[in-house]
């Protein structure tokens, strides 16, 4: 009677599991869980995420669901869970079985993971039979996204097939009880991938830790070495080295962008860096990012003035990769950590390309036989008011998916030209793609067409609709074109706003505040200081920043001091001399000076503008903090610096709301004559700076009020800014407003492609 009752109790359950959960040890842990509960059946991934048939008593199987939402692995993001009851079969054990590959997938794919502690003690462990191995991983950390060619993600599917696990590393891969259950990675010195040192040259130095140990020797010497990592190279040099420094800025053509350091561990970041808890938890966070740090004002640092000149933060990571914390345990000094490329070019992935592409820079090459599918740059971030934010989204989040609330058919949207990314949505996702970069090169467009292939292929989205900026001179907007005649273009700024709306999930009505440097307008002039009013059908351009001439066009966007002539001209016209600014005057040679004044009412060479960002360059030069920019904002950085330091409190400089046809004008000239009052004066440009800020400041403010709107979004480059961002902020919460800013998705136009998916899904296409 018992027996029959418990026959009559027993149920199979299917379930389907969506979202990251291959490679995360999900299946093992599933393992774990059934055998707790004394439930037989199986799990397997296939193409759409985990598929588990269970079969037990009532309460088992509940308690197993529990636990399969409530105890999952660190690393798991479940989306959904769905299940349904059937007749029991009669499954005599509970087992992992063999994947089944579909057609047609929505797993997530998970990002690369940093080395876990478990797998640190065993690297640093001489007894350990992985001590100092380069490639040591488990469930819980390790390649993902760079080594998977496709799905569902097993060892077959990826770049480590051609390694066969030798008999220890079977056992492991096999016991349930083991860590390393189903590590589709996991390998070790007798059956994993190796190390190698060889010249640029291409001769054979060493290999495997001797190889590791030589390029240490080779860094401390001076010399730069190209190491292959986990998502392509790094350059990297000795920190402390200012000879070394130089001659890898010179031969990388970098002139005074900041680079990357890398630190041993969080002790030697505190040593030349000020960090929050917040920043401590994130540096040690599974993804590992770079850091925007404040430096500390030590007078007898010894790292080389030249890695980050004029700029009060270094960008500083803790290594990541197994190979990497062996490196800096031997070298235990922070050493600068490089993308592998000359600039403006992708990062090189291949060791033959590497040789190829960096033989003029690196001295040595530390590289492996392990193949690299894809290349993934370093993540930057950057905490804003204790909140995380994302400079640049690529290792450790992407391709991590931007959940949608949408049906609409599948896009692609092609993004911008700087900085940029793809992205991909179909039913409830958006996948943004990793960090791709600007668009200046033909190497650049080359990597760019990959990735649209590559993440195509990866998530088997088929997209019936292409989307791509209005910019109709952007390599992306070519391409789009290329792809489909019929491609469709959405505003820079509006993709701004609403690729924010996404990041909040949040929806119409809302006010945008879109400030930037560059942006095609529905008018054909350059907007960028734009305030953009989103309801549920329609969306209207509702302030802007009064335009003024780019001189030269281009041009002006590399030297500040074009926009400062071009809005000092719009303010004093013909009484315009070398005495109103003399900074910006002393930047010109005579005939320069009067052969931009005759272009600045040609509109062929001198398009109109309406950007903050340009307004930044203005500041900049008329303070004569710098007149020619060396990489991307470089003018605009410093402005916020100086700002920083200022010793008082101030109040905004004046502008005007001006109500023009069809909207706002926020005219800047009362600001411009109070600024150079206070520079004539003799005022510290760090005040000007400051007092520049609040008013940017006040300029929302005023606006908001204008509007009527109490949802403010914040986006575009000029939302980087901390100091600019916390003081709106703070400002605008206290008057009342819910602001919402950028945290999953970068601000700048690395988030314009999910805003181009955005205008589809609000019909704004």
């Amino acid at each position: 009677m018992d027996r029959l009752a418990d026959s009559q109790n027993k149920k199979r359950i299917k379930i389907r599991i969506h979202g990251a959960v291959q490679g995360v040890g999900f299946r093992p842990f599933v393992y774990r869980m059934a055998d707790r509960y004394r439930l037989t059946g199986w799990v397997r991934n296939n193409s759409h995420g985990v598929l588990i048939e269970a079969e037990g008593n009532h309460d088992s199987i509940q308690s197993f669901l529990w636990s399969l939402q409530s105890k999952t692995p660190r690393q798991a993001h479940i989306q959904s869970v769905k299940f349904h009851y059937l007749d029991p079969v009669g499954y005599p054990k509970f087992e992992i079985i063999q994947s089944v590959h579909e057609k047609h997938h929505s797993a997530w794919i998970l990002p690369d993971i940093a080395t876990c502690t478990d797998c640190l003690k065993e690297l640093f462990n001489p007894k350990d039979r992985r001590y100092l191995y380069p490639f040591i991983n488990c469930t819980q950390c390790g390649p993902r996204f760079s080594i998977i060619e496709r799905m569902p993600y097993d060892r077959v599917n990826t770049s480590m097939k051609s390694f066969d696990m030798c008999p220890e590393c079977r056992a492991e891969y096999e016991n349930p009880d083991n860590r390393r259950f189903h590590a589709q990675p996991n390998a070790c010195p007798n059956c994993g991938p190796h190390m190698e040192l060889r010249s640029r040259t291409r001769q054979l130095l060493s290999a495997n830790k001797e190889a590791v140990k030589q390029a240490v020797h080779a860094i401390k010497a001076g010399k730069i070495v190209a190491v292959k990592g986990l998502g392509g190279f790094h350059l990297m040099a000795d920190a402390t080295n200012s000879v070394t420094v130089r001659r890898l800025r010179k031969l990388k053509h970098r002139e005074e962008k900041p680079f990357a350091l890398m630190f041993p561990d969080v002790a030697s970041i505190q040593s030349a860096c000020d960090i929050t808890p917040s920043e401590h938890r994130w540096l040690t966070a599974p993804e590992a990012p770079i850091l925007l740090l404040w430096k500390k004002n030590l007078p007898d640092s010894s790292l080389a003035p030249e890695i980050a000149p004029d700029n009060p933060c270094y960008g500083a990571m803790l290594p990541y990769t197994p190979l990497h914390h062996i490196l800096m345990k031997l070298l235990n000094r922070p050493v600068i950590a490089t993308s592998g490329n000359i600039s403006e070019e992708p990062i090189c992935i291949e060791n033959d390309e590497a040789f190829e592409r960096l033989g003029g820079i690196a001295d040595a090459f530390l590289i492996h036989n392990r193949p690299i599918v894809r290349p993934v740059d370093d993540s930057v971030g950057r905490l804003i008011g204790q909140t995380e934010m994302l400079l640049r989204r690529a290792r450790g989040y992407a391709p991590l998916p931007i959940l949608i609330k949408t049906s609409d058919p599948p896009a692609a949207a092609f993004g911008g030209h700087l900085k940029n990314t793809i992205t991909l949505s179909a039913k409830n996702q958006a996948i943004v793609s990793q960090h791709i970069g600007d668009l200046e090169t033909e190497p650049a467009m080359i990597h760019f067409r990959r990735i649209i292939k590559d993440l195509q292929a990866l998530s088997s989205i088929r997209p019936g609709t292409i989307l791509h900026d209005m910019h109709p001179d952007y390599a992306s907007t070519a391409e789009a074109l290329k792809t489909d005649p019929n491609a469709k273009p959405v505003q820079h700024h509006l993709a701004h706003v609403l690729s924010c709306m996404l990041d909040n999930e949040i929806d119409p009505p809302v006010l945008g505040v879109s400030w930037d440097g560059t942006g095609y307008g529905t008018d054909g002039t350059i907007w960028g200081g734009e305030f953009i009013q989103v309801n549920q059908d329609k969306w209207y351009r509702v302030a802007s920043l009064r335009p003024f001439s780019l001189v030269g066009g281009e041009a002006a966007i590399r030297e500040p001091r074009r926009s400062a002539l071009a809005v000092l001209h719009a303010c004093f016209g013909d009484k315009l001399d070398a005495s109103t600014c003399p900074n910006v005057a002393q930047s010109f040679r005579k005939d320069e000076w009067n052969n931009l004044v005759k272009l600045l009412n040609h509109r062929s060479f001198s398009p109109l503008t309406s950007s903050i960002g340009r307004l930044f360059d203005v500041i900049a030069s008329m303070t004569g903090i710098l007149h020619v920019n060396r990489y991307e904002g470089q003018a605009a950085m410093l402005v916020e610096y100086l700002a920083w330091q200022s010793n008082k409190k101030a109040d905004p400089y004046s502008f005007k709301l001006v109500d023009t046809e069809p909207h706002l004008q926020i005219d800047w000239e009362p600001m411009i004559h109070e600024c150079l009052c206070e520079i004539n004066s003799g005022a510290r440009i760090q005040n000007i700076s400051d007092r520049f800020h609040w008013t940017l400041v006040n300029v929302i403010l005023k606006v908001a009020e204008r509007i009527g709107q109490r949802r403010i979004l914040l986006s575009g480059g000029c939302f980087q800014n901390k100091l600019l961002t916390e003081r709106v902020c703070d400002t605008l919460e206290k008057s009342g407003y819910r602001v919402y800013r950028h945290q999953q998705i970068p601000p700048n136009d690395g988030g314009i492609s999910l805003g181009q998916i955005a205008a589809a899904k609000y019909g704004f296409v």
